[in-house]
């Protein structure tokens, strides 16, 4: 197997780097997420118009690229790498798969295109602090209990005049608060009978809430949803299993989300190794004692092995080969773990600028801290994804 990056792969990546290097630099990156929205409109609009990423991995067919998931976890580490606050996760690695794997041919055909042209923004509603195991990468939950399990709480759906309308709160939902279009996972059915369906929620719709959230990381914009007997489109159809559809989108979204990390991660490091070149003490650059040099090369390793997994986890997204099933979980804890340690080594040896607000280091490490609540913790991915290739099993049990 050719590892190597094709020339279009390593264009997308360099022409990337070369627009959010112009347009996405330290304040331009805080004055975008104190906006409403969280994140530089004109900028997704040029993403979107000028590179065409929302549809980096759509099929030509649905107006998009006809990428793969390497193409689009390669954007994922550069926007990573600039902490670029922009919709990608939610609308393209998140919303658009499962449009495109449930949605019916009136919802593809009137969606995806506009996804793809960055006309429409989306986002993925899952009830309770669940993503993650909603995307089958931190627990086993067959019946989809997270969403609710059918009782009180949780988001449920029941059919209405004319359709179906929805009733309930999610509180963590990246982009939520400014999302064009909603993707609400729900319990219908009763508890006797219950069971998960995927709805759209426009965001405009009768008796919908929307309010930005305070996050951890500023970078990640997430929103809380109130929906009081929402009108809503089922997606796709009733025979359609959606758990399944949220299962396999986990590998693809954890390849993402680790190249992201991996990106961030690499960038904290470069910015840390330039700093600890220039700084001196005791008449001499800080980078030249060997306690900071082992600090430091410990930290590149890590990364490396973590930007390995990711695009491991990428490649393998497309069609697992037999014990790769658990890539995406493992290459997302490897990666989360190379930017904590990145993130922090940058914090310490900046010194005393480190610690500041006015600083990025901090930046970095929130992205590390917030994204492990929203997608871990690490341990947890790695025991499911041992638990998934019966590693602690006993042989012939």
């Amino acid at each position: 197997m050719d590892a190597r990056f094709t020339d279009e792969q390593e264009e997308i990546r360099r022409t990337l780097r070369d627009l959010l290097d112009k347009r996405c630099g330290p304040q331009e990156l805080r004055a975008a997420v104190d906006t409403p929205a969280g994140h530089d409109r004109a900028l997704w609009t040029a993403l979107a118009g000028d590179l065409g990423l929302p549809g980096l991995a759509l099929p030509e067919t649905c107006g998009g690229v006809g990428g793969t998931v390497t193409e689009m976890a390669l954007a994922c580490e550069e926007t990573g790498r600039a902490l670029a606050p922009t919709p990608l996760l939610a609308t393209a690695v998140l919303a658009a798969p499962l449009l495109l794997a449930l949605g019916t041919g009136a919802q593809r055909a009137g969606l995806l295109p506009r996804i793809a042209s960055g006309g429409l923004t989306a986002a993925l509603a899952v009830p309770g602090p669940a993503l993650a195991t909603a995307l089958a990468l931190t627990g086993h939950d067959r019946r989809g209990q997270w969403a609710g399990g059918g009782r009180a709480g949780g988001v449920q759906a029941r059919r209405a005049e004319g359709g179906w309308q929805v009733y309930g709160q999610v509180d963590q939902v990246l982009d939520g608060h400014s999302a064009e279009l909603l993707v609400v996972a729900a319990h219908t059915g009763g508890f006797a009978r219950s069971r998960v369906l995927l709805f759209l929620v426009r965001g405009d719709a009768a008796g919908l809430t929307r309010v930005r959230q305070t996050a951890l990381d500023a970078t990640r914009p997430q929103g809380r949803i109130q929906l009081r007997d929402v009108p809503a489109e089922l997606l796709g159809d009733e025979a359609a299993d959606a758990l399944s559809a949220l299962a396999r989108l986990g590998g693809t979204a954890a390849a993402c989300l680790a190249a992201e990390a991996v990106g961030a991660a690499g960038r904290v490091l470069e910015r840390t190794v330039a700093y600890v070149g220039q700084r001196e003490q005791f008449g001499r650059p800080v980078g030249s004692f060997q306690a900071v040099k082992h600090r430091l090369a410990d930290a590149y390793v890590q990364v490396q092995a973590a930007r390995s997994a990711a695009y491991y986890a990428a490649w393998a997204a497309a069609a697992p080969p037999p014990g790769a099933e658990t890539a995406g979980s493992l290459a997302l804890a490897q990666a989360l773990e190379a930017l904590r340690r990145a993130a922090a080594e940058g914090i310490q040896l900046h010194g005393g600028i480190g610690f500041t607000w006015e600083h990025e280091a901090h930046l970095y490490f929130k992205r590390a801290a917030g994204d492990e609540l929203l997608f871990g913790p690490v341990h947890r991915l790695r025991a499911h994804a041992a638990d998934a290739a019966h590693v602690f099993e006993e042989a012939g049990t």
